[in-house]
């Protein structure tokens, strides 16, 4: 099942040319666990993180960029 979301994150990280790794969860319950655990309790995908650092989902990553504040991550 295509996963809106991801593909809408997915889609704009490409536009900035940043590399990502995808990681898929909805088959693996130890990669999952390890993503709610890693994201605060988020239970939803994507989750997005940069290094060790929790973006979030779309939304926020969409969020932090139309505000100009991606770069905060992007320098940790």
């Amino acid at each position: 099942m295509l996963c809106p979301y991801c593909f809408a994150a997915k889609t704009l990280l490409k536009k900035l040319n940043l590399k990502f790794e995808e990681v898929l969860v909805d088959n693996n319950s130890k990669v999952k666990k390890k993503m709610i655990e890693l994201s605060d309790g988020r239970t939803s995908v994507p989750q997005i993180f940069f290094g060790e650092n929790h973006v979030g989902g779309y939304d926020d990553l969409k969020r932090y960029y139309e505000e100009g504040k991606l770069n905060l991550f992007l320098k940790k």
